[in-house]
């Protein structure tokens, strides 16, 4: 192991006996899990089982949810967008630091426009936009409701959209 090769809640460290040990279960009950795809852990070149703490955490929580009364296909549910939110945390973290970085990087130079298309164009600091002589026109594609709407009909033009004031 080298010095890089940190250990952290995912490391799959624990053989099945172990893990079984840690969330309480029988062994054949976590090959059921795996079986069902309920809890999978990783695997060694050989093929045995090693389980992370994250997964002996995840067993203590089927086995919570199904003292509860919850069906193992909701648990699997549960687990699944439990993963998914975990995943888009996690790149979520990595997005801010990126923008962090940017941030840090380029002071002053996140300043945006909207192009002539409606693209997003970036502009230097300090730098003055050409104002365009296009008429842009707004319409929803559903009318919109009256009932509770601010609006009076006189704010309205013939096409349903805001008139420009």
């Amino acid at each position: 192991m080298t010095p890089d090769d940190e250990l952290d809640e995912n490391s799959p460290v624990f053989a099945i006996a172990a893990a079984a040990e840690l969330s309480g279960m029988h062994p054949q009950t976590l090959r059921q899990y795996d079986r069902l795809g309920l809890v999978v852990p990783g695997r060694t070149q050989g093929g045995s089982r090693r389980y992370s703490m994250r997964h002996v955490n995840q067993l203590r929580e089927v086995a919570r949810m199904s003292a509860d009364g919850m069906s193992l296909p909701a648990i699997a549910r549960i687990l699944e967008l439990e993963d998914r939110v975990r995943e888009l945390h996690m790149r979520v973290q990595s997005l801010e630091a990126r923008v962090r970085i940017e941030v840090e990087s380029r002071p002053g130079a996140r300043v945006f426009a909207a192009g002539a298309t409606g693209a997003v164009v970036t502009l230097r600091h300090g730098t003055r936009v050409r104002r365009a002589t296009d008429v842009v026109l707004w319409r929803p594609r559903h009318p919109l409701p009256p009932a509770g709407d601010a609006h009076t009909d006189d704010d309205m033009d013939e096409r349903g959209g805001t008139a420009a004031m």
